[in-house]
């Protein structure tokens, strides 16, 4: 039982250095970003309601911005570019069954550095299993119990023709937003993949 103490381990300090997820997102990126755009401090500050000195202060990195700020800006460089799911979703989603073992996929997210996967029964998606799921929940025999007696509700669901603005509201409240194209999913969105809308 020593190998699952060690991924239970790796799992919470991953958690607790990340938040659940990774979003880089730094002074410099979003100086770039209002630069591209040709906008002043002031026009940016204008258009997401926030002061220029906050502005400067986040270029400069003096303070963290929060994510509904990010998303403002965001939402300012992307406006009119009709940017899709499609172009930003990260492909090849990794899925749990209702009937895996806790421990098979703490290893998958160990293995993988991911916070979170959904849980598919055939081809419909049932739920989701995430760190916080696996942590609120450690116990004596967490490594043999099965995702399904565990795991939360599934995370919102789009299909890869959605505007990113769309996901962009979605992910204040969740940590990833899955991408269907038709029955089948093809993607997923977390907050980090915002940042290719920068680009």
């Amino acid at each position: 039982m020593g190998n699952d103490k060690y991924i239970f381990y790796c799992i919470k300090l991953y958690l607790k250095i990340t938040g659940g997820y990774i979003l880089l997102v730094t002074g410099t990126s979003l100086k770039k970003l209002r630069l591209e755009a040709g906008l002043t401090q002031k026009r940016l500050a204008e258009l997401i309601g926030v002061s220029q000195a906050h502005i400067a202060k986040i270029e400069r990195g003096k303070v963290d911005p929060r994510l509904s700020t990010v998303n403002k800006i965001l939402a300012v460089i992307s406006k009119g570019k009709n940017v899709t799911c499609k172009g930003i979703m990260t492909e090849g989603v990794l899925s749990a069954k209702p009937s895996n073992s806790v421990l098979k996929v703490s290893e998958v997210m160990v293995r993988h550095a991911i916070s979170q996967m959904p849980v598919l029964d055939g081809s419909r998606i049932i739920g989701t299993i995430t760190e916080e799921n696996i942590i609120s929940n450690l116990s004596s025999d967490i490594a043999e119990k099965q995702v399904k007696n565990i795991m939360s509700a599934p995370l919102p669901t789009v299909s890869e023709e959605t505007s990113v603005d769309t996901v962009r509201s979605l992910l204040e409240g969740h940590q990833g937003v899955l991408v269907t194209k038709g029955k089948e999913l093809v993607g997923i969105i977390t907050r980090s993949d915002l940042l290719k809308t920068i680009s």
